[in-house]
């Protein structure tokens, strides 16, 4: 039974690529709004993706939406290899019969990332792999999913990416990202499109400078020190927690009206605007905002964005 705090109580989501940053984030929110929450990703207890990162896993993910209220069902699942999406799938349907609500988060590609290099000089099979870590299997995920989504009306897609259609008119650096991170805004129109038809909806949402696991690591930083970074990257100061885009979507996920949304593409600042959320310390930061403000010549102060 769905109350004002549980408003996706009897709701089952499926979070792909759960297991740290803004999926882990998303899944959890989504729990605390009472869903069940079946956690995807490819680092376990028993085994470590090629992120190297053991400490955050899919197993921890399921207990921490557990302990919002929800339910966690944590499933290793590799979203390039169809099959192991079909058995995903198939599991989820033969325990609910029935799937609300899909969440493509499915990233890992940031150590492939070469800035500042032309694109005839990237390794191919490095670039490729950004292609297959960031679209390719979202595409798998959704060919596989969808059919169950839309067995009944009001279903949500969420494809998370980096930017949205307004900011990512730019060139994001590296050709590969470039694609790899507009692919799933693209994704998010398309889906929206065939949709709507059944009564569903799909968004493309962005975080902003997010703090994941990997960007305080990545910064020597930890959540307690973290404003020790914007010496060395003056934006970092409108950085944000994964608590924030996930609280958007939950809210989101949680709005009968949220079709109106369909196809668009929202980053985490427009979200806390519009359902009235923040980040964990109160604030609303919106970088986004304040790099468009840069770029149309403006010289903004960072504290009216955060």
């Amino acid at each position: 039974m769905t109350t004002a705090n549980t408003p996706l109580a009897g709701r089952v989501a499926l979070v792909a690529g759960a297991t740290r940053g803004a999926g882990r984030a998303i899944a959890v929110q989504l729990g605390a709004a009472g869903a069940t929450v079946y956690a995807t990703g490819r680092t376990t207890r028993e085994r470590v993706s090629e992120m190297g990162r053991p400490t955050e896993t899919i197993e921890e993910t399921a207990e921490l939406v557990d302990a919002a209220g929800g339910r966690g069902i944590a499933v290793p699942t590799d979203h390039l290899q169809a099959d192991q999406v079909r058995d995903l799938v198939a599991r989820i349907e033969r325990d609910h019969g029935r799937l609300d609500i899909l969440v493509n988060d499915v990233w890992g590609g940031n150590a492939l990332l070469d800035f500042d290099t032309r694109m005839w000089d990237v390794d191919l099979e490095r670039g490729l792999r950004m292609l297959d870590l960031g679209v390719r299997t979202h595409v798998i995920t959704a060919s596989v999913a969808l059919p169950l989504l839309v067995r009944r009306p009001g279903g949500l897609v969420v494809e998370v990416t980096d930017g949205t259609a307004r900011t990512n008119k730019d060139f994001r650096e590296n050709f590969y990202y470039d694609l790899a991170k507009n692919g799933p805004i693209r994704m998010a129109y398309l889906f929206g499109e065939e949709l709507k038809a059944v009564g569903g909806t799909a968004v493309a949402v962005s975080p902003g400078f997010i703090r994941s696991e990997e960007m305080l690591d990545h910064f020597g930083l930890t959540e307690d020190d973290w404003r020790d970074g914007i010496e060395r990257q003056r934006h970092w100061a409108l950085s944000e927690t994964p608590l924030y885009l996930a609280r958007g979507v939950a809210a989101l996920a949680a709005d009968p009206e949220r079709a109106r949304w369909n196809g668009q593409s929202l980053d985490s600042g427009q979200l806390a605007r519009e359902y009235g959320v923040t980040d964990a310390d109160g604030s609303r930061p919106d970088v986004w905002g304040y790099l468009l403000a840069e770029k149309a010549g403006g010289t903004p102060a960072v504290e009216e964005y955060r």
